[in-house]
């Protein structure tokens, strides 16, 4: 098998190494992911200008791995039809750093890259957990979760989108399965306003998590403790 592994956290972000560690027992893997930070670019490309790709060192064995100064779905771009002699039989998107669950699923470069992997014929599974550092139940079913997932045929305008909860394990409840976008944006909308001396402002912006969701929602699961694995259609294929 081979595996395409970008995300919107950066090649350098812990999520990725995890990740990629997983899919190296599972097959061939190339890393195509961007140089810096870039969460919330939703499906952004970059249609005139210059991608810097360099080899990276990437801390896996047997693994090829660039960095692009570019998007999530630039790094799906350049590396399907740039960079691999081959197709990828599947890409994989993340870990992301937060859920993405609800109206948040619109915004991110995770979801993003997955869904530029369809517009290339390539099926794929989004992976993202609460935090960092809230990794006990990703740690143990981020394996099992995804041979499963690979083994299992989606619709080619369908990826897989599996979110972990943050929970210890001795918390952890199961696997929710099916579960719907949540109709609200997990984390809300909170900005904090600077009056400067002119007349101009500054908003400084931290969303907050929503505490509450809806029973058969991907936000409704992970906050119970269970992971949640739903899919998310691309409209236009």
């Amino acid at each position: 098998m081979r595996i395409l592994v970008v995300n919107d956290d950066g090649i350098k972000a812990p999520g990725i190494k995890r990740l990629v560690q997983m899919a190296a027992g599972l097959g061939e893997v190339w890393v195509v992911a961007p140089a810096a930070q870039c969460s919330a670019m939703s499906h952004r490309i970059t249609v005139r200008g210059d991608l810097e790709v360099k080899p990276y060192d990437f801390p896996a064995t047997g693994v090829t791995a660039y960095s692009v100064w570019g998007t999530p779905a630039d790094c799906v771009k350049v590396a399907l039809g740039c960079l691999m002699t081959e197709k990828p039989d599947i890409v994989f998107s993340g870990i992301n750093a937060g859920y993405n669950v609800g109206r948040d699923i619109l915004y991110s470069g995770t979801i993003g890259a997955a869904m530029e992997a369809l517009c290339w014929g390539v099926p794929a599974i989004a992976f993202s957990v609460a935090e960092e550092d809230e990794c006990e139940v990703l740690n143990t079913y981020l394996e099992p979760v995804a041979k499963e997932l690979i083994s299992k045929t989606l619709p080619q305008n369908e990826i897989w989108n599996v979110n972990f909860p943050g929970c210890t394990l001795e918390e952890y409840k199961g696997i929710l399965w099916d579960r719907i976008p949540d109709q609200n944006q997990y984390y809300r909308d909170n900005y904090k306003r600077t009056d400067r001396p002119d007349g101009s402002c500054i908003f400084s912006a931290a969303g907050l998590p929503e505490t509450e969701a809806a029973d058969g929602t991907d936000a409704g699961a992970v906050l119970s403790n269970y992971i949640s694995i739903g899919t998310i259609k691309n409209m236009i294929i």
